[in-house]
């Protein structure tokens, strides 16, 4: 648990209260296997009543954690930016050390032999961290939409797409974005487009936000944004509230999607893919074994 001090500070009243409220949300997460963004922290702070919802305590909030970092009195690993990081090529010790490392990230289509072809679209690239563990062990591409997908990118998805209906898949995108104008938009837009490029039915569920989890899980709000061109229908179907996809806490995201594929999975199938795969990455074991230092 990297606690280092860089900068000496002294912490009283609220901002001890809340920086050790801060390191509790934290730990409770992290006990569960989740990293916090920032913004999710201060979801968690606005959810459970210890500030208020606005730009302000927002603000607030970012200069406390910093605060806190530097006097060493917040772990560094414990809030993370999931949208800059370094890129770098991966080196190995040696053939051997190649073959072992090769052995642990074997894997297989284990989706080839099931009659569905999933893909999880998330409408944050923030939010990308929360969904990649529960992704990977259901072995889901995941993709960050960064609001309205791109031209090209939802052409490569269309002829992706087209393709793997070739081979007798039915395709299920699952969708999660806001709950505000554009965020219910982009399902719809996605679903046309996704059409139009792949050239055959694409199924496109939105799993979250939508407005009976609002009302179960009542989340922290924001006013709907009255410049965007959707504003005025949406005002008319949910009132002048809005909410954001962050605001949920993490085992509920993965929760909503670990339901949906389930769903749709072959139990069956899927343990005989994974048996045959683990047989396969034994047979890499021995042979990095077989092939000395």
């Amino acid at each position: 648990m990297p606690c280092i001090e860089y900068v000496p500070h002294v912490f009283r009243g609220s901002s001890e209260r809340q920086l050790q409220q801060a390191n509790a949300i934290i730990a409770e997460y992290a006990a569960q296997g989740f990293t916090l963004t920032l913004r999710q922290l201060y979801y968690q702070f606005v959810a459970r009543g210890f500030i208020e919802n606005n730009l302000k305590s927002y603000k607030a909030l970012g200069a406390l954690v910093n605060d806190g970092r530097l006097a060493g009195r917040i772990d560094w690993n414990a809030i993370e930016d999931r949208t800059r990081n370094l890129m770098q090529m991966r080196t190995w010790d040696g053939p051997r050390d190649r073959l072992n490392s090769a052995a642990e990230t074997y894997c297989e289509d284990v989706w080839a032999d099931q009659p569905y072809y999933v893909e999880c679209w998330i409408e944050k690239e923030a939010l990308a961290g929360v969904f990649a563990g529960a992704c990977d062990a259901l072995r889901v591409p995941y993709f960050s939409c960064r609001g309205y997908v791109s031209q090209s990118e939802m052409w490569a998805a269309g002829r992706r797409f087209r393709d793997l209906g070739r081979t007798g898949h039915q395709i299920l995108v699952l969708h999660f974005g806001d709950h505000d104008p554009s965020g219910i938009d982009m399902s719809r837009d996605i679903q046309e487009r996704l059409k139009l490029f792949a050239e055959r039915w694409v199924q496109v569920k939105r799993i979250a936000l939508n407005r009976d989890q609002v009302d179960a899980y009542d989340p922290p709000s924001n006013p709907a944004k009255v410049t965007d061109s959707r504003c005025a229908g949406y005002i008319r179907e949910h009132g002048k509230e809005s909410w954001e996809l962050d605001a949920l806490d993490p085992p509920t995201l993965v929760a909503l999607l670990q339901a949906e594929v389930n769903a749709v999975l072959n139990h069956r199938r899927w343990e005989r893919s994974l048996q045959r795969e683990e047989r396969n990455r034994q047979a890499i074991r021995e042979a990095a074994e077989a092939f000395g230092t």
